[in-house]
């Protein structure tokens, strides 16, 4: 059977804690030590009032909900655990300056001796990037190139880059990251011929934004073949999932959600990420939970 990670995500939790995320952030510690591979978290700079334009069902939250800054709320993990490595579930990437972004990841990544991997993507919301000054027209392109920027400036000084959305000339920029040019990212976007390249060529894993196992099975496979197109291994492609969750009379049920784990791993998922918020009722059921979800681990 393959190997499975298990990666837990934060989204919400801070309803545990009366709204602290003080609270949010001990209790990854707790699953630090219980054994857990990642902890991920989402990302909303702002959020315009047109939620009804979400493009993946419901919006599942109200305008009110705290939308934490990542790579600040991530920092501060960094520094009380020691073994869970810290992702996103995505970093909207467009949003950031490309040299703010490499400087950002590098020290996070210092910060936590090299336990980063972040997950990026473009988002959904135009009002987000119009409230940003940033175009929401070619935001792929614009997240592509910061990728390209951030291996520029974490391996070469001085360093020069003459894109479309960037320019600089002998621009030195330190610290670089503990795990080096190649530090893992993580990409959330849909398996288009054009993004499976993207993928291959500046990427360590892939984001699926999707329940059904057949439409992950596919996506995989076309990721696996650009990257055997770009001469890389595909067996090195990591996958993290989501399973639909089960509801019955007393919420969430993970044992009912687990069935459907054999169908993802078939599919190529190589993490499986869960929400506490959906299976838990406070606190006070976290670390059975953490227990419970590292016992899926597959290794």
């Amino acid at each position: 059977m393959s190997k499975l990670k298990v990666c837990v995500g934060i989204y919400g939790m801070q309803d545990f804690f009366g709204g602290d995320l003080r609270g949010v952030i001990d209790s990854i510690r707790i699953a630090d030590q219980a054994g857990i591979d990642q902890v991920s978290m989402t990302d909303h700079v702002v959020m315009g009032e047109r939620v009804d334009r979400y493009p993946y069902g419901d919006f599942p939250a109200p305008l009110t909900t705290p939308w934490y800054e990542p790579i600040a709320t991530l920092s501060a993990i960094a520094g009380c655990t020691d073994n869970i490595r810290l992702s996103t579930g995505v970093l909207i990437s467009p949003l950031r300056p490309a040299v703010l972004l490499a400087k950002q990841l590098a020290t996070l990544d210092v910060i936590s001796r090299g336990r980063l991997e972040i997950g990026i993507g473009t988002g959904w919301q135009e009002e987000e990037y119009i409230a940003s000054g940033i175009p929401f027209e070619g935001r792929l392109t614009r997240m592509e190139e910061q990728m390209r920027v951030c291996r520029e400036l974490w391996s070469q000084a001085p360093a020069s880059v003459n894109l479309e959305s960037v320019q600089f000339d002998k621009i030195h920029a330190f610290p670089r990251p503990v795990q080096g040019r190649d530090m893992p990212v993580w990409f959330g976007i849909a398996p288009t011929p054009r993004n499976c390249q993207r993928i291959a060529e500046l990427g360590h894993g892939w984001i699926p934004i999707s329940y059904d196992p057949k439409e992950i099975a596919a996506g995989v496979k076309s990721i696996k073949a650009a990257y055997t197109a770009a001469g890389r291994d595909p067996n090195t492609l990591e996958v993290r999932v989501q399973l639909a969750p089960h509801f019955d009379a007393n919420g969430g049920n993970f044992e009912k959600t687990l069935e459907g784990l054999d169908a993802m791993i078939d599919a190529g998922a190589t993490m499986l990420e869960a929400l506490p918020l959906l299976f838990c009722k406070g606190p006070q059921d976290l670390p059975k939970f953490y227990e419970r979800l590292a016992k899926v681990k597959i290794g």
